[in-house]
């Protein structure tokens, strides 16, 4: 980063002083129209404006939660008692569970609203939620999740994808409600697991891609599918996204198999996805295989991560927190050295950014003045620490301390 000289008086109304950046510097943050204006020395300012001392705490960017699904929590409901697959985790199983659990749960608004609260007390100012579509359920969850949004829409920005939990080809109208849900307000296409639920990869992908192209949107696609079956799917996709013109528009979440194969396999790999720019999401779950984070990397993929499920039919865990997600993934990635520890920082906040394409993000000056202040001296310790009072502002005012919102 290149620290700005200190701007003109008249463009500050906040200042920001003894904050550590993650790069170790201490500066004065400067902030005018809910923007960041400089960072540097500490520079004069009109009478009046107001100046936070922040006391050599770290200051993160906010964090970016990259995959969540704000229409299916329970958090803000009453608890749900787990419910395990019958013979081994199965996809299709869940999905059954999870309507069966819905059907009797609190108002989705409800629900959704306490989710976005829970991941905002915590730091997250940017979010991109899978959202319910099928042909069976229709835009029922896509309609109050949008409401959800527009009304949280000064609190954090979300980006929302038509995700098709119960199959394209298999749940008939699907595609048609997909297109609608874009239409209606999702930025982006889903799809799930073309071999194993709609047992047709590429008609599969012939949807969502076509979708896409149709309607000048990304796609994110929700991959479990294992071992070489899952390879071969994800190579596909990258092939998809490159004859398409696709690159840094595509991310593949989960991608289970890239931790099930073989090192040389995965590098292989690797050197297809980060050549035709597609995303892979990890958040690095107990049960499963996850993608090598270091390996993707290296390569040049842009990995990112999100929370996924919290507290809903999937799991009964999850906090919201990506500084919690980043620590998780570390902690399974056997990440020990600072450097180790600031790579799985990057993970959800810089990278996420990135895998969203956000323009408007970061500590730089011009960015939306979204930030975190970490009672840390560094990322490393802030990642292995996970300390729980932080400071959460929005465009240069404090929205949430000590995880509750005070706005």
């Amino acid at each position: 980063m290149t620290l700005s000289a200190p701007a003109p008086s008249s463009a500050i109304d906040a200042l920001f002083t003894n904050a550590r950046l993650p790069d170790g510097r201490l500066v004065a943050i400067a902030v005018g129209g809910g923007r960041f204006v400089s960072f540097g020395e500490t520079p004069a300012t009109d009478a009046g404006v107001p100046v936070t001392d922040l006391g050599g705490a770290l200051v993160s960017p906010s964090f970016v939660e990259g995959h969540i699904h704000l229409d299916t929590s329970f958090i803000g409901d009453v608890w749900k008692p787990h419910r395990p697959c019958t013979n081994g985790f199965d996809v299709r199983e869940r999905v059954a569970f999870q309507m069966d659990l819905l059907s009797t749960a609190a108002p989705m608004a409800h629900r959704a609203r306490a989710q976005l609260e829970l991941c905002v007390a915590n730091g997250t100012l940017r979010m991109r939620s899978h959202v319910m579509i099928d042909g069976s359920v229709g835009l029922k969850h896509l309609e109050p999740v949008l409401e959800v949004r527009e009304a949280a829409r000064d609190l954090i920005d979300i980006q929302l994808v038509a995700f098709p939990q119960s199959g394209i080809l298999t749940c008939p109208g699907t595609a048609e409600v997909m297109d609608e849900a874009i239409a209606a307000g999702c930025d982006l296409v889903g799809g799930l697991d073309p071999a194993i639920v709609d047992r047709d990869i590429e008609k599969h992908l012939d949807v969502v891609f076509g979708i896409a192209e149709k309607r000048g949107v990304g796609v994110d696609i929700h991959l479990h599918d294992a071992h070489m079956l899952g390879v071969f799917e994800i190579e596909q996709i990258a092939a998809r996204t490159a004859a398409l013109g696709m690159q840094g528009h595509v991310a593949v979440s989960h991608a289970y198999a890239l931790g099930e194969v073989s090192t040389d396999q995965a590098k292989r790999t690797a050197d297809i996805i980060a050549k035709a720019g597609v995303a892979i999401m990890t958040n690095a779950p107990g049960a499963h295989g996850f993608p090598p984070v270091t390996l993707l990397r290296a390569a040049g993929v842009t990995v990112f991560s999100g929370s996924d499920n919290i507290r809903d039919s999937w799991w009964p865990y999850g906090d919201g927190d990506m500084l919690s997600r980043a620590n998780i993934i570390g902690y399974r990635s056997g990440f020990y050295t600072d450097a180790e520890l600031e790579s799985v920082f990057d993970v959800v906040t810089t990278a996420g950014a990135t895998a969203l394409r956000l323009g408007d993000y970061g500590l730089v000056p011009g960015a939306s003045a979204d930030f975190v202040v970490i009672p840390a001296a560094h990322v490393p310790e802030a990642v292995a620490a996970l300390p729980r009072e932080r400071k959460v502002y929005r465009r240069g005012k404090l929205v949430a301390e000590g995880g509750k919102l005070v706005a």
